[in-house]
């Protein structure tokens, strides 16, 4: 009987984890307030850029 418990439990934590894979994050294009440079980031690069376009699959911003 305690072989079908554990048995149990690690198929039951198998199934979690695998429910537990994430996708990854969007990208987006932002511009900088002062310099108007456009960054492509997944994070807020802070408070002097402005989200400009997105959300993009790739590193590059293109769609």
């Amino acid at each position: 009987m305690a072989f079908f418990r554990r048995l149990a439990v690690v198929f039951l934590a198998l199934a979690a984890a695998s429910l537990a894979q994430g996708g990854s994050a969007p990208w987006y294009s932002y511009r900088s307030m002062v310099s108007n440079q456009l960054v492509c980031s997944q994070v807020d690069p802070g408070p002097q850029f402005v989200r400009f376009a997105g959300p993009f699959r790739n590193a590059g911003c293109r769609p």
